[in-house]
């Protein structure tokens, strides 16, 4: 089986595209994607989007705010209630993005802080957003002792350096559509040499559809062919991938020590 180790389930279209989220399920599992983790971006948004997937045992949620949400509301009595559901396996989506919003850099770090504390308080791992800050983003987990909890560099798209140092903090990499995209050429190098039993594979949705479905919205269906490059990359059969990408969200999400 395969998993979507990030999506937003709140965030796609069931206007036009999907009746709701056990239509969007279905047909996941019709291409062998049997499990997906919902991720937060706002704590007011996190309740509705907890009520979507209440009733599947298959989906996973995490509890966060996006460091281009970080002037949301934020209470951090309630993020902690949030974040102790049984529902929720991971903190986040937390981080620092420099490239949209370096304005609200000391914000977003007072953010990032918090989220890296209570991940290690309740033993949950994290899930990161960086963009345009690989030192900063080190240096704050470094500094939070996020070593203790773990997480996934979600969204990967930076040097083979940055993963390196990430890994040592006992982090995964997942790997989006992204890594298909033609340009992309810089990142499927770094992809190549990446240890397979460190990596995820997650969908992003709704944006960043993957090759061959680029300018639709994305769903967790079209993790496959993320899977299915990375299959490429690694020069390593689609089954190979499948196995490894869903023990490691297992072992990182689930089966925690």
């Amino acid at each position: 089986m395969y998993i979507d180790s990030h999506c937003h389930l709140d965030k796609l279209n069931y206007t036009d595209l999907h009746l709701d989220v056990a239509d969007v399920i279905a047909k996941a599992k019709q291409v062998g994607v049997e499990q997906m983790l919902s991720v937060g971006v706002t704590l007011e948004a996190f309740p509705n989007m907890l009520n979507m997937i209440e009733a599947f045992d298959n989906v996973y949620a995490s509890c966060g705010v996006h460091p281009l949400d970080c002037e949301s509301e934020f209470d951090y009595a309630q993020f902690k209630a949030f974040a102790a559901n049984p529902k929720v396996v991971a903190i986040g989506e937390t981080g620092f993005d420099f490239f949209y919003q370096p304005e609200t850099a000391v914000r977003q770090t007072e953010l990032f802080e918090q989220h890296v504390e209570l991940a290690v308080e309740v033993n949950k791992p994290l899930i990161i957003h960086t963009r345009n800050a690989r030192a900063e983003t080190l240096d704050l987990l470094r500094n939070g002792h996020a070593e203790k909890c773990g997480g996934v560099i979600h969204c990967f798209t930076e040097d083979l350096a940055f993963a390196e140092a990430a890994m040592e903090l006992g982090f995964y990499i997942s790997l989006s559509g992204i890594i298909t995209f033609n340009q992309a050429k810089e990142l499927q190098q770094v992809v190549k040499r990446l240890p397979l039993e460190r990596l995820l594979i997650e969908t992003d949705s709704p944006f960043l559809a993957p090759v061959p479905h680029r300018g639709k919205e994305n769903q967790p269906a079209y993790v496959v062919d993320v899977a299915k490059k990375l299959a490429k990359l690694q020069q390593c059969d689609l089954e190979t991938v499948q196995q490894t990408t869903t023990l490691n969200f297992q072992e990182l999400f689930i089966n925690r020590h």
